[in-house]
This record gives C-alpha cells, structure tokens and sequence, in this order.
C-alpha cells in the first residue's frame, strides 16, 4: 500500500504550482483528479514540445494524475465539481493564477459540508498588497525576488533562467502546508486552509542574501557569469574535455585546490586565505588557475578532486544525465509516457526507503478513460469524519520533536520549516565544531569579539529552535544524543554520509532504540552513491545537475542562476520528504530511512529538456532571456545606473497592449504579428522599440506604467532591495525579531499562510548552548552534579573554541 494512498486530491485551475504540488502527491500514491476544461490546461500548450507536439513540462508536472473533463458551460458543471470536491480530501486551487475556464463554486459552503478538507490557493502575490492585481510570468516573480539581477556579465543585461523554477519552488510549498495538515489530522485535527504565495516563495532563494545585506549593507553587485559575492572561486570553468564546477570556499579547501593545480605561490599568500578576499582579486587569481584547468579533462580532476575533498563536479549535458546508470536505479530519472511517445522524466526526489515514490507514470490525456467520479469512497476515519476546529488555534506540527544535526543552509532550512510550523527542534552543535555559519574564522579575534553570535545567515536559518552544545565524539555526549533521539519523531542530518555512522547514531542504531524514528540524511549525491564521499554545497548542486547548460545564450559556457541555489532545494525537498514519512509513521508506527540527494533535487529544474532529449535525441536550444512561447519576453535596461525591468507579452491582448504603450500602434493593428511566432521575425526591432521606451523610465516607473496596461513586468530588484519592498511590507512578511548580539532584525516569513497574516516567529535563533540546562536537566532529568561535570569535561558549554584551543579529534564534516 502506498503511503498516500488513502487521500484523493482534487486540482483545479492552471499553474505550475498547484500542478507540481499535486504531483507530489500523486508521486506516494494519492489519488489526483485534475480537472480541465474541453480544451485542456493551458500548461499542455507550452514548450518544449515533443515531436508530436506533447508539452515536457505538462508531462513533468502531471504523470499519475487522472484527468476529468468538465464543459463550464454544461447546467451541471458547479455540482459536479461541488461534488467532486466533497469527496476528497485535499483541495489544490490553482485558479487565482489562471482559472482555466473552471466551473464557479462555493467553497465556504463546500467546507460548511466538509469540515476536514484540506485546502490550499495558490496566487502570484497574494490577495492584498500593491501586487496583488499584477500579471505575472515565472520570470517577472523571479525578478521582483532578487534572482535576476546578480546573474550575467557585467555590463548586463542580466541573465535568468527558464521558466521552470518559481513553479517548483512554490509547489513545494504548497505541498510542505497540505502534507503538514495531514500530519495534524493523523493527530485528529480538522480541516485547514492555506494560501500559497508564488512570489515570496521565491523569496526563498534569496532571503540568505537578503540578511546578510541587512547586515553589512548594499555590497553585492553583478561581477560576472558564475562569479557570485561572497566568496570565491565558485563558478564553472573551461577543461581540456567539458567543464568543471569549483567551489574553493573554506581556507583549506582553496590550499587543497592550489596543491591541486601546482600554485604553491597562490596556495600561500595569507592575504587570500578567505573567500571573501579571493573575490577581491578574483580576475587575477583566474588568469592563473583557469590555463592549468584546461590541461586535464572534467572527469579527471573530479576524480584528483575527490582525494583531496575538494568541492567539486563536472558539469554535464543534458545527454550525460540520461546516460546516469546510478539515477536511474535510484529513481531519480524515469519513464513517462505521453500518448504514442516514451520518454524519461525527473522523478520524485523525496527517496523514502520504506514507502518509495512511484517510478515514472502517464501523462493523463484529455479524451483517457473516464474516472468512475460518482463512486462515493469508503472516508470512514478520513479526515471529513474527524472533529473540525480541535487545531485552530494550534500548528500543524505541535507535538513532533526533532533532532537536528545539521549546519549550513540545507538541512537548517529543513528543520527551521518544520520549527515553523510548530515541532520542536533541538538543534545540537559542538563549542569545538559548531554550524559552520556562524562562520569558519578560528582566529582569536573572531572568538573573543563573538562573531560567531552576530551571523545574521545563522540567525534567519535557525528560528524557533532550541539548541545545546553535545561533543559527539565522547561517550558522554553520544549517549546524551542517543537519549535525545529515543524521544524524538525525527532525526535530520546533512554531515558526510558517514558522520553518524561512525560515531555511532546511524539509522541501525538509533532504529533499535526508537522504532518509530523517522532519520534523514541530506547528503550530496546519496548514502549509496558512487560519488558519497564527495564534498559539495549548494553551488555544487547547481553545477552538477544539468541545469547551468540550459541558461544563457547558445555561445555562452553553462550558466549557474544562484549561488548555492541547490541549499534551498535541497532544504524543502528534505522538509517534504520528512512530512511524507511522518504521516506513515503515524499511521503505522513504523519510522524509516530518508536517503535525500540533493544534487537530484535540482533535477526537476532541467526536467523538460530531459524528456525532449530522451524522444529522438532533439537538440537543446538555448534561448538566453528569450522564451520559446513569449514574444517579446527579456530584460530591458531603464534609467539609472544597473537599472533594469523584466517584461513579457504572454498572449495576443498583452502583445497588442504592449504595442501601443511604446507607441507602435501599427504593430497592435498588424494581423501579421497575431501570434508569437509571428513576431519572432522582428524580435531585435520589438526588443529595441521596447528599450526604447524603457530608458526613459526609471525600473518602478516603467513597470508600474506596463502593469497598468495589463502587462507582465517586474523590476529586477537586488536581494537587498526586499528589505524596503513594498509589496513585503504590506503583508508584514518581514519580521521583527529581537535577539541577543544582533538586537531588532528582519525574519522572512513561509510564504504560506492560514489567515490574513504570516505565522508569527516564536523564538530567534538560539546563542550557542543556550538551551543546555533547559533540555539536559530539564528534558532528560540530569542532576546540576551531571551538569557540571559535562562543563567541566568541554562536553557541553556556550564558547565556542578557537583553533588552538580544538583538540586533536578529527573534525566532523558537513556534507
């Protein structure tokens, strides 16, 4: 029996958010009724296009689902629905982003009838704010969050990537809100309803950056194609045979690096032992490295790389990744069908060992066999039966406790999601080894001044969590993080695939002390990859899979869009995974294994040029910031220094509109240029009638002139710009949080929500060690004599040590 098995999930409406959300229900066996109209969802339009005309990313965003046709024009359309969604338990409503000729209905009479169904609405911004009545595109939200604007050379224009990202993100996290409330309603909770905001999904990305520019002000600049602030060298560069991806970061990585290529001078110049002074004389230091680089092939220095645990991977085709063996077996491509054609797509990332995902699918047509919709399910127990209201006032998650050994980005992410929507989360560092973003200078100075309590990255990431200091390598402490466990309903740890293990807290022990434990390890490449013991961050991630090779124009080398883009990816697929697991294991009482790779959870954004290349072999096309389907759609320089506006003409009005705001009335008369193709003839002349008239208009300006005509536009803000975004504002989505070292500062809020305002932040990040007493004496019933000895033996403690002070015990390494 599949895990989801007992849920039907009705889809209605049209984005590729709610479209995703539903997939991954479907992915663990939900049943998903989508419903279309006789002309099916926009989204079976867009491209890429198979041979015979399939859409690749209608087929990703779809297998496994059952279609159900509904004519809004039949007298019967708004009772069918109505009664379609009575019977189900999960409602994912995709219409305040494209209605998709949906019947009307009342969904407030709807939930009278059905007080357990779970709802979720997706919109681009929300249904309050000064965006809220804006058109969109993946790319204008993408603009408006921070993520075009860093990317591409210099002088610009900026570069973005496709649009297959703010779907992906927001899909996530409209399934991390339903699968959260099914937990609950495990628990005997009722029904809930959320709202998912497309735009402050992609806030996501880019919140990272967004603190740390509250922190040390306007710092960040466009500086190149794959060169990124703060540090270096992290980007893509040229081999004897393909292209490497290096991320150099820590001051032994970059010396394991130079050892690598032979530049002992560069190795040993104390004025480039950090990242962050190395982007200072980042062009120089390039001259150097980039001519060794080309003197072996990818493969080669990925595998002289790996000795050295240095962060670093080739960076491949599209072909290489359908060529992958090992992701095939471990389901991370598989096949789908679409009519006539067989194909390989992206599969469900979310690798539960116990309850797999299902492998591959069908692509639903619109004239398939009719769902046998009138058959009333057996709900005894679901959630309709259950008392509504029992979880008002409480969250989602109240009563799950989870362990949390990770550091950095992802695995914090993870379980700062989870701490969000109510569990508790115990953080455990180490005073000789603690996150690694609280930073990794050992130097006195760092020490005595605290700047390891001043990281505002540390303090976004680690919200509403306890946390205390346990050095794992000592017996002391590894019982006390085994006793911790046995009481616990999760365990997330994104080390090296053998940390744990090895220190005893792998799954096979902690399993025989806790058997509804669900443990997750959010490792790069997989616990039983052939690549395991790779070092890698996010930008590894990036560069590994296969989706720097579809940006930028056809002459550029493979583009990364982020700088570590892959963390937060990674992040909410664990957060996702954990979910799925828990609503087996509480239906169950069986825990399980989560094996998550996070290089195969940035698959997904490359996955319709996968299946295009797995039908025939088509050629991939890179369009730059083109589209495939838009004309005109690009970034167009505005007045002002770096001052740009994303802008996108999705369909004929939007195109005729646009062609007479920038006075080319003749255009918008034109019959000729209908059609988008059409108009891909004079796309130069359209892209410089368009500039045109932009240069006259600072970025606000103009995009508040194009919204007024009903066009998609979005500036292209900085990171730092989200601090003062108005739109932000309005929806209190920035948080003020007070917190000892750093005093008021900003937190960004989920970009999901119950009721008018965001969940509210309970705790800031804890200072290290804070929750010692509180959860050893307190929790696990130690005695103030325990208690001290455990500080007197540096087993636990609130300093953290400088490198002199480190014992001689081998570092335990993130992964």
């Amino acid at each position: 029996m599949e895990v989801l098995s007992h849920l039907q999930v009705v889809e209605i409406g049209s984005s590729a958010a709610t479209s995703y959300c539903a997939r991954l229900f479907a992915d663990f066996g939900a049943g998903v009724w989508k419903i279309e109209p006789p002309q099916g969802d926009p989204l079976r339009r867009s491209p890429p296009l198979t041979p015979k005309g399939q859409s690749a990313w209608f087929a990703f965003l779809n297998f496994n689902k059952s279609t159900i046709v509904i004519d809004p024009t039949s007298s019967q359309a708004s009772t069918r629905l109505a009664s379609l969604i009575e019977n189900c338990d999960v409602l994912i409503d995709g219409r305040e982003v494209d209605a998709a000729d949906c019947p009307l209905i009342d969904l407030d009479a709807i939930r009278q009838i059905h007080p357990g169904l779970i709802c979720l609405k997706g919109s681009w911004f929300g249904g309050k704010g000064p965006y809220a009545g804006f058109a969109a595109t993946d790319s204008t939200v993408r603009a408006l969050a921070g993520l075009v604007k860093l990317v591409g050379p210099v002088a610009g224009p900026p570069m973005h990537a496709p649009d297959f990202q703010a779907g992906i993100l927001a899909g996530l996290w409209g399934f991390i809100a339903s699968a959260a409330s099914v937990v609950a309603q495990e628990e005997g909770g009722g029904g809930r309803s959320w709202s998912l905001n497309i735009f402050e999904s992609s806030v996501t990305l880019s919140e990272y950056i967004m603190a740390e520019s509250y922190a040390q002000g306007d710092v960040m600049r466009r500086i190149g194609i794959n060169r990124f602030w703060p540090g270096s060298p992290v980007g893509i560069y040229e081999t004897r045979k393909g292209w490497i991806g290096v991320s150099a970061l820590t001051p032994a990585q970059w010396r394991a690096f130079c050892d690598m290529l032979g530049l002992s001078d560069l190795r040993d110049e104390s004025a480039l032992a950090l990242g962050e002074d190395r982007l200072k004389h980042l062009v120089q230091i390039e001259q150097v490295f980039m001519p060794r680089l080309k003197t072996r092939t990818a493969q080669e220095w990925f595998a002289e790389g790996r000795k050295r645990k240095i962060p670093i991977v080739p960076v491949p085709e599209i072909s290489d990744l359908l060529e992958d063996a090992e992701k095939k077996v471990r389901g991370a491509i598989v096949p789908v069908l679409l009519g006539e054609e067989e194909g390989l797509t992206v599969g469900s990332v979310q690798r539960l060992t116990l309850t797999p995902p299902r492998r591959g699918g069908k692509v639903p047509p619109l004239d398939g066999p009719k769902t046998n919709e009138n058959v009333r399910r057996d709900r005894t127990g679901a959630a309709s039966s259950r008392p509504s209201g029992m979880d008002a006032d409480l969250q989602p998650l109240q009563g799950v406790r989870v362990i949390d050994f990770s550091m950095g980005w992802a695995g914090p992410l993870c379980t700062r999601t989870l701490a969000d929507l109510g569990a508790d989360v115990i953080k455990i560092e180490a005073v000789q080894y603690p996150d690694w973003w609280r930073g990794v200078d050992r130097g006195h100075t760092y020490i005595d001044a605290q700047m390891y309590e001043k990281m505002m990255r540390f303090c976004i990431m680690n919200r509403n969590k306890r946390g205390i200091t346990l050095d794992l390598t000592r017996p002391q402490g590894l019982a006390l993080a085994k006793r911790l466990a046995t009481e616990a309903h999760v365990v997330v740890d994104n080390y090296s695939v053998d940390v744990l293990p090895k220190l005893g807290l792998g799954y096979d022990v902690l399993r025989t002390l806790n058997p509804r434990l669900v443990m997750m390890s959010m490792s790069a490449f997989g616990t039983n990859s052939v690549h395991r013991d790779c070092r890698a961050y996010g930008s590894t991630l990036e560069q590994g899979s296969g989706l720097p090779n579809v940006i930028g124009d056809a002459d550029c080398p493979p583009v990364m869009s982020h700088v570590a883009f892959g963390d937060a990816v990674g992040g909410l697929n664990g957060c996702a995974a954990i979910l799925v697991a828990l609503i087996h294991a509480r239906r169950t009482g069986q825990g399980q294994f989560i094996d998550l790779a996070q290089i195969e959870c940035m698959m997904p954004f490359a996955a319709p040029w996968l299946t295009i290349h797995s039908i025939g072999g088509t050629p991939l096309k890179r369009y730059g910031n083109r589209h495939p389907q838009f004309v005109p759609h690009g970034c167009f320089r505005c007045a002002g220094e770096d001052s740009w506006v994303m802008v996108a003409a999705t369909n004929e009005h939007m195109w005729r509109r646009l062609a007479v705001l920038i006075n080319r009335p003749d255009w918008a008369a034109d019959p000729l240029f209908k059609s988008g193709e059409a108009r891909r003839s004079i796309e130069d002349l359209i892209e410089k009638s368009i500039e045109a008239w932009t240069l006259t208009r600072d970025p606000d300006q103009a995009m508040i002139e194009l919204q007024a005509a009903g066009i998609a536009a979005g500036v292209a803000r900085l990171p730092v710009d989200l601090l003062s975004d108005q739109h932000l504002r309005s929806r209190g989505f920035l948080q003020e949080v007070d917190r000892a070292f750093i005093g008021p500062h900003p937190q960004p809020s989920m970009p999901i929500r119950e009721g008018s305002g965001p969940y509210p932040v309970r705790a800031p990040a804890p200072t290290l060690g804070q929750h010692n007493r509180e959860i050893l004496s307190g929790f696990l019933g130690l005695s103030d004599v325990e208690f001290a000895e455990l500080v007197s033996q540096g087993i636990i403690g609130t300093a953290m040590l400088s490198e002199r002070a480190l014992p001689t015990t081998k570092k335990v390494s993130s992964g």
